[in-house]
């Protein structure tokens, strides 16, 4: 069984730990399979000084997860129809995290397809190319997913390492958003085909 990354992987600001969970495996643990992706892209938020974060504007019952204490998954919901993924970092309440943007499906990819309503055998990148589709992929709703401990090794959603070194990361502005567009806290491995926006440095 992989081990979860331990509480104190998440402890540095989200720029620091959005770029060391790059190469890392998530693994959801449903109805005894096993739905594995490697994490290609990242975007980092930085909770009370970064106008974009859902934090911003202080701790509310939506966002309170992000104030606990770091290594919980914070997952909410989008234009009404999409999950979005993303780990608490930081001291308990700082309200920093990490947006998981892409990821390469590594295990459980016919089951993948399934939840996304394609057909076995489609291109990784329609599988887990962009928070959403990852989401729906791994099969995460807030309603069963928000909150978890992805540090305790029994918990169904969890971060683990393979030994894999991506050979290089570009950063870029974040993108999707309205405020602070400029601060360059995207990162994604130069050259993955599952990173789901512009592939080179802006």
């Amino acid at each position: 069984m992989p081990k979860p990354l331990p509480r104190s992987f998440y402890l540095p600001p989200p720029d620091t730990v959005a770029q060391a969970l790059l190469g890392k495996l998530i693994t959801h643990r449903d109805e005894g399979e096993k739905l594995t992706g490697r994490i290609v892209e990242v975007e980092a938020y930085f909770g009370a000084d970064d106008p974009a974060a859902h934090a911003f504007t202080g701790k509310t019952a939506r966002n309170a997860v992000l104030f606990g204490p770091p290594g919980q998954a914070y997952v909410y919901f989008i234009y009404g129809m999409y999950y979005c993924l993303n780990f608490s970092c930081e001291p308990a309440g700082q309200a920093g995290c990490i947006l998981i943007r892409a990821l390469e499906p590594v295990k459980g990819m016919e089951t993948m397809a399934r939840l996304r309503g394609l057909t076995p055998g489609v291109k990784p990148a329609l599988l887990t190319s962009g928070p959403g589709r990852l989401c729906q992929a791994l099969g995460l709703t807030r309603a069963l997913h928000n909150g978890l401990d992805v540090t305790n090794p029994a918990s169904s959603l969890f971060v683990h390492d393979d030994g894999y070194q991506p050979a290089s990361i570009l950063a870029t502005p974040r993108i999707g958003i309205r405020k602070a567009v400029d601060w360059p806290h995207r990162y994604f491995i130069a050259g993955n085909p599952c990173v789901s926006g512009p592939r080179n440095s802006f």
